[in-house]
């Protein structure tokens, strides 16, 4: 097997392919054979060592991969080989094999292609998390996304369509909004030449929106924040435009507002029933046509430091996908 080894964490430019012993699984693990792999803003983050995850040394990034089961180990019963299945495991996508936690791996129905199912997981249960469990989202509520056309973004803006809402997708080119209309958005402003706060005031006649689902952090944080509705949620899902932002604490208070935290691994983690629940309503949804991931461009697997280039400089929409 051949795989991008991480062996010092001081960046992309230090990552090396390298022929590697295609391991056994053990007992609860299983064997794949990557197909698709995608590359979320945590890949970038881990082979920077800026991740709250520090993975021992060396690894294999690629927390998010579809493939073929190739062997399985001792008390699998739920997968057998030649299976197709996705799996969100923190490491080991970026390279053409990997081991698995038979419990991560999601089988996938016939008709899931697997360059889909690369870009499903993360995404999707994210939202899914986001808006159904912890802002208890309403049919006919407003939902505010930032950082629209992102890969979270979209499957936000896909999630909250699909629950009744309206949605404004807020995103920094014409070209991002007019993705996101494309997908679902009813309405959606572009941040790099319109006044956050002026166009939220207009598109929601003064009263704001009641979730606002933020991904980005940085400095439209509290324009965003000061915008939002009387007993609005607002979703702290990420900070991908690097500044963890501070929000005057007096602000829920005159709002009458929640600031809600989004840790989808640390719910998977902690309620793993809710989570299975979740992941099941979404394979549903996917099914039935609700939902699809928006997918920039595939890739080959021997690009990865391209991608990453590409991700790194905001010109993705949607998910970017890696292909042995």
């Amino acid at each position: 097997m051949h795989a991008w080894l991480c062996e010092n964490p001081i960046g992309v430019d230090a990552l090396t392919w390298k022929e590697l012993p295609t391991p056994t699984p053990k007992a609860g693990e299983v064997l794949i054979e990557i197909k698709a792999a995608s590359l979320n803003f945590p890949d970038l983050l881990i082979v920077q060592n800026k991740y709250q995850i520090k993975p021992p040394l060396p690894f294999v990034p690629g927390s998010e991969y579809a493939g073929v089961v190739q062997a399985v180990g001792d008390g699998v019963t739920h997968l057998k080989v030649g299976q197709s299945v996705a799996c969100l495991s923190g490491t080991g996508g970026f390279g053409t094999h990997t081991i698995a936690p038979a419990a991560q791996c999601m089988p996938l129905r016939e008709g899931f292609p697997h360059v889909d199912a690369a870009a499903f997981i993360m995404i999707y249960a994210t939202s899914h998390h986001a808006l159904v469990d912890r802002a208890q989202l309403k049919a006919g509520e407003t939902v505010l996304v930032l950082g629209a056309a992102g890969g979270v973004g979209t499957s936000a803006i896909q999630i909250a369509k699909v629950m009744g809402a309206k949605v404004i997708a807020a995103a920094s080119t014409d070209e991002k909004c007019a993705l996101c209309k494309s997908i679902g958005a009813d309405a959606t402003i572009n941040y790099s030449n319109e006044n956050l706060r002026e166009a939220i005031k207009a598109l929601t006649g003064g009263k704001g929106p009641d979730v606002i689902y933020d991904p980005v952090g940085g400095d439209f944080a509290e324009p965003a924040f000061r915008s939002i509705a009387w007993r609005g949620r607002y979703l702290v899902v990420g900070f991908a435009s690097g500044p963890i932002p501070s929000l005057p604490l007096n602000l829920p208070l005159l709002k009458g507002a929640s600031i809600v935290g989004v840790f989808w691994g640390g719910f998977a983690q902690q309620e793993p029933k809710a989570s299975a629940a979740a992941m099941a309503e979404l394979a549903q949804w996917y099914a039935q046509g609700k939902i699809k991931p928006v997918i920039d461009r595939t890739m080959p697997m021997a690009e990865l430091k391209a991608a990453y280039a590409h991700m790194g400089s905001r010109g993705v929409k949607g998910k970017l996908v890696m292909v042995n």
